[in-house]
């Protein structure tokens, strides 16, 4: 799955998680997640860095949408366009 920088900050912010918990419990280098978090647009970069985030943020409980996709409950959406 591919997601976004924006997304990436999005939804370690909805859990009030700190960069430092995600890095850990995604054993990825703290500096890593904040290159990625500091972009924008799709992340690029190591595959299983990116995976093991959003593995994570999954088991926390965030819902990652790709456009067009509609949440499975209460929840927020950026529109863009």
């Amino acid at each position: 799955m591919a997601i976004t920088a924006e997304q990436l900050r999005a939804a370690r912010a909805l859990l009030k998680m700190e960069q430092r918990a995600l890095a850990e419990q995604a054993n990825v280098n703290i500096q890593t997640l904040k290159r990625y978090e500091g972009g924008s647009g799709v992340l690029s970069g190591n595959y299983q860095y990116i995976e093991a985030l959003i593995a994570v943020l999954t088991a926390a409980g965030v819902q990652f949408l790709e456009d067009g996709q509609v949440a499975s409950g209460p929840g927020v959406a950026l529109k863009v366009g």
